[in-house]
């Protein structure tokens, strides 16, 4: 599959849609709190998508039962919302989730901690965070995708941190998973020719210990095989002559919530 091209109108579109995302991973940030159930994360997430005229791009993806994926402490990535399944103090949070806005996705993920939270999983949230910007720094027309990896990678290693190799960052448009597939480490090799234009979901899942994860048995929640915490960060980027543009961040030279709650 090519990796696409945007034209000024579809970037239109992808941009409100990452406007429309980030607005309601404000919402839900601010609403966490110790005792709430991921189910209820869940709800409020698809409520207000749908409050915006947008639709939940996760929601029966590939039998995906939920709008968000709520992934607690070393939970990575996927985790199903559950009635039974508690946020409670000194906990960190990942939460993923996709708009589709006239017929267009955004994505983007956050980890947020509950009440107070160690120092340790202060900066793994911290050092996750700084690895997409890290990333993006390579996020230019005549650079190539694999320059965002190697930098993404370096930076969690140099810190002493595991980074996930079996899940990966990707192309977003009209389908929320299009070409290309983005690593978060080193590939010993360029990779495609960055263009204006592009748009990639780039996000850094970065583990306390071990960059090894396990399934669960629900074949959706992606789990640390150490145990150790995980934490995730992601955005939709318009790659440009310039540099990258975040379309699901506004004023991202400042803190955006980020951290305890």
């Amino acid at each position: 599959m090519p990796i696409t091209i945007k034209s000024s109108r579809e970037i239109e579109l992808m941009t409100e849609a990452g406007r429309i995302l980030e607005t309601v991973h404000n919402e839900l940030a601010k609403a966490l709190h110790p005792g709430m159930t991921t189910l209820e994360i869940d709800r409020l997430g698809e409520e207000l998508i749908r409050s915006y005229g947008c639709e939940p791009s996760f929601l029966n993806y590939n039998g995906y039962p939920a709008s968000i994926c709520v992934s607690v402490n070393e939970e990575v990535v996927h985790g199903i919302p559950s009635p039974h399944r508690f946020i409670r103090e000194g906990d960190i949070v990942s939460l993923d989730a996709g708009v589709i806005y006239k017929g267009y996705h955004s994505d983007a993920a956050r980890t947020y901690g509950i009440g107070h939270i160690s120092k340790e999983a202060q900066r793994l949230i911290d050092v996750t965070r700084e690895c997409f910007f890290e990333g993006i720094k390579y996020a230019k027309e005549g650079n190539h995708l694999f320059d965002i990896s190697a930098a993404i990678g370096r930076y969690a290693t140099e810190r002493g941190y595991g980074v996930v190799r079996d899940l990966c960052g990707h192309g977003i448009g009209t389908q929320m998973h299009e070409a290309p597939e983005i690593p978060n480490y080193s590939q010993g090799r360029k990779g495609p020719l960055l263009k204006a234009g592009m748009t990639l979901a780039i996000e850094p899942m970065i583990n306390a210990g071990t960059w090894e994860v396990s399934w669960l048995d629900d074949d959706w929640t992606v789990v640390t095989k150490d145990h150790s915490l995980s934490a995730h960060y992601e955005n939709t980027v318009l790659v440009t002559e310039e540099g990258a543009v975040i379309l699901s961040l506004s004023g991202y030279g400042k803190r955006d919530g980020d951290g305890q709650i």
